[in-house]
């Protein structure tokens, strides 16, 4: 009776989560976004109703960001079909960061008084996620953004048991997520646009070099020494 009370909070996600996911599965909500008939209509919206496929966009992208298992790259590729390679990586960055800070809000409320003792047990986890709270804030997202190490939807979630704060987390996902985010517009660009195709693609090629130069300088540079596992002596 005591660990449920302790961890009731935990309980209730796992529940919301599981039901979520099981509803999604019946009424097939994720597949909307990959439905041709449906990013057809919002492509034809764009000339006369800009704003108002900019805010469907947005709209499911966030319902998606927080609740749907869907790759975060779906996002991107998506903004850059419909809205091109500038106005589909601004659309894209805003509503995805606006879904990552929701699902870090919720992921501190339902997950950080139960899961971060557990993490703090691990002593490379313990020194990346909570030690040097002000430099591993910019460490920890520079590194997950560019490169993520695991799916996106469950980082945003993750941050929430970090000790990071929102502002910061903020911050954060958006400056971080703009080199990936536009390699995959500006790249889907060059595909479904005849115009300027090459001038995409060398541009998507450029950004793919900076990110995995990056996430390899960054790694290298504070998690060189970082032990692989192990609890902390």
């Amino acid at each position: 009776m005591t660990w449920l009370k302790k961890n009731y909070k935990l309980l209730l996600f796992v529940l919301i989560i599981a039901v979520i996911l099981v509803l999604n599965h019946i009424f097939g909500w994720s597949e909307y976004l990959s439905d041709s008939d449906n990013l057809e209509f919002l492509s034809s919206m764009i000339d006369d109703h800009f704003a108002e496929a900019a805010l469907i966009y947005i709209g499911l992208t966030v319902i998606a960001c927080v609740f749907l298992a869907l790759p975060g790259v779906t996002f991107a590729i998506l903004a850059g079909a419909i809205f091109g390679p500038w106005w589909g990586t601004l659309l894209c960055l805003i509503a995805t960061t606006l879904g990552a800070i929701i699902a870090f809000i919720a992921g501190r409320f339902f997950l950080h008084d139960s899961i971060k003792p557990m993490v703090a047990k691990n002593a490379a986890l313990k020194r990346v996620l909570f030690d040097d709270a002000g430099r591993s804030d910019i460490v920890l997202l520079a590194i997950t953004r560019l490169v993520p190490l695991f799916p996106y939807n469950i980082q945003n979630f993750a941050y929430g048991i970090t000790d990071i704060s929102l502002a910061h987390y903020s911050l954060y996902t958006f400056i971080f997520m703009i080199p990936g985010v536009a390699l995959y517009t500006i790249g889907t660009a060059g595909f479904t646009e005849d115009e300027n195709r090459w001038l995409y693609f060398g541009i998507a090629a450029a950004l793919l070099a900076l990110v995995m130069f990056l996430g390899w300088f960054i790694k290298k540079k504070y998690l060189g020494d970082v032990p692989e596992d192990g609890e902390e002596k």
